[in-house]
C-alpha cells in the first residue's frame, strides 16, 4: 500500500543516488543534493543506501501512511511531527497504518531526506529514480512531489532496527560560516593573480538563486580578466570560452561578478570560464546552505582533495560501523 501526500511542502522530490552515465548526452547524474545524508536515512531504516526517498527544501510534506513502516528524517533540522508529537531526526522511527507524519519548522540547513524501509518504488528512468524535472525524469512524472500523489513502497527487508540513532558526532552539517575547498581550475590564466588571490581572501555570501542546478554567491570583489583577444567561437564578455565540459562543482563566475557553482541538476557544458572545482568531499554542504549564509572559498591542491575524499568514505565508515 502506497504513502498518500496531503500537502507537499516546498520543492519536495523523490531522489536516490543519481543517474550516472549520461553527462556526456547533457543528462546530469542529479540524485540527492546531500548524498551523506541521504544514505544515513537509508541506512536507518534498512535499505539499501541508494534506495529512493524525499527531498524536502526548507519545510517539509504531510503524509498518511496506509501501512506499518519504518521511516527516519536526516539532513537538515527539520524535526518530524507524527500525529503531532515532535520526535527526533537521524532516527529510526515505527510508524502504524492510518498515522500522519508532518515536520515543525527548519532550524538549521536547507534540505531534509525521508527514507521510508522498503524505498520508494517509483519506476526508473535510466536506471534510477530521482526527479529531474527539466528532462522530465524519474520521480513522479518527472516532476515535483503534488497534493494527492501516493508514494508507493517497495518490500522492506525487515532489517531496520527501530529507535537506531545517529549522533551528532558522526552526521556532517556546515558550520555558521562555511568552507567550501576548491581546486582552481583550467582557465586560472584568464584572471591577474591578484583577483585570484582576493577571491579566497573574501567572505562572500550564498544569494537567493540557490537551487539544484547551481548555487550563486554575492557579495565580493568583482574579478579583473586578463586583456585578449577573444577566441574563435567565445562571445566578447571577458568571462566567455569557447564552449567546454562543466564538472560536477565547477564554479563559474559570469561576467567575473558573481561566482555560481553547478550542483546536481547543472548543465554538462557551456561558454563561461570555470576559476575552480568544488571537491567532491564538500559538495554535500553545499546542499545544505541557507541564502545568506557566509562562505569562504579555501584554495586546495588533488593530494588535499584526494584526502578529503578518503575522509568523507571514512565518515560513511563510521556510521555503517555504529549501525551495524
Amino acid at each position: 500500500m502506497p504513502i498518500n501526500v496531503i500537502t507537499s511542502g516546498f520543492a519536495t522530490t523523490i531522489q536516490d543516488l543519481g543517474r550516472p552515465g549520461y553527462y556526456h548526452l547533457g543528462i546530469p547524474m542529479g540524485g540527492a543534493m546531500d548524498r551523506f545524508a541521504l544514505r544515513c536515512a537509508n541506512m536507518l531504516v534498512g535499505n539499501d543506501e541508494g534506495a529512493a526517498g524525499l527531498e524536502c527544501v526548507f519545510m517539509g510534506p504531510e503524509l498518511e501512511f496506509t501501512e506499518d513502516c519504518t521511516f527516519a528524517v536526516t539532513g537538515g533540522d527539520l524535526p518530524p511531527k507524527l500525529d503531532g508529537e515532535v520526535l527526533e531526526s537521524w532516527t529510526a522511527i515505527p510508524v502504524k497504518a492510518g498515522q500522519k507524519l508532518s515536520f515543525d519548522y527548519l532550524r538549521s540547513g536547507a534540505r531534509a531526506y525521508i527514507a521510508f524501509s522498503g524505498g520508494i518504488d517509483t519506476p526508473l528512468d535510466l536506471g534510477s529514480r530521482s526527479t529531474y524535472p527539466i528532462g522530465a525524469l524519474g520521480g513522479i512524472d518527472g516532476r515535483a512531489v503534488q497534493p494527492g500523489d501516493t508514494l508507493p513502497l517497495g518490500a522492506a527487508d525487515g532489517t531496520a532496527k527501530t529507535g537506531a540513532h545517529i549522533p551528532e558526532n558522526l552526521r556532517r552539517m556546515p558550520a555558521r560560516e562555511t568552507e567550501l575547498r576548491v581546486l582552481p581550475g583550467l582557465y586560472w590564466h584568464r584572471i591577474t593573480e591578484a583577483s585570484g588571490t582576493r577571491f579566497f581572501e573574501e567572505t562572500w555570501k550564498v544569494a537567493s538563486e540557490a537551487d539544484r542546478m547551481g548555487y550563486r554567491f554575492k557579495g565580493g570583489t568583482p574579478l579583473e580578466f586578463v586583456d585578449r583577444e577573444p577566441p574563435f567561437g567565445a562571445g566578447s564578455d571577458p568571462s566567455n570560452i569557447t564552449d567546454a565540459c562543466y564538472p560536477y562543482g565547477s564554479v563559474q563566475v559570469p561576467s567575473g561578478t558573481e561566482p555560481i557553482i553547478l550542483h546536481r541538476d547543472a548543465v554538462s557544458g557551456g561558454g563561461y570560464f570555470m576559476i575552480g572545482t568544488v571537491i567532491s568531499a564538500d559538495m554535500d554542504l553545499i546542499g545544505q546552505l541557507q541564502p545568506n549564509v557566509p562562505t569562504r572559498f579555501v584554495k586546495v591542491d588533488m593530494d588535499t582533495a584526494l584526502s578529503a575524499r578518503r575522509d568523507r568514505a571514512k565518515a560513511l565508515d563510521a556510521v555503517r560501523a555504529h549501525l551495524a
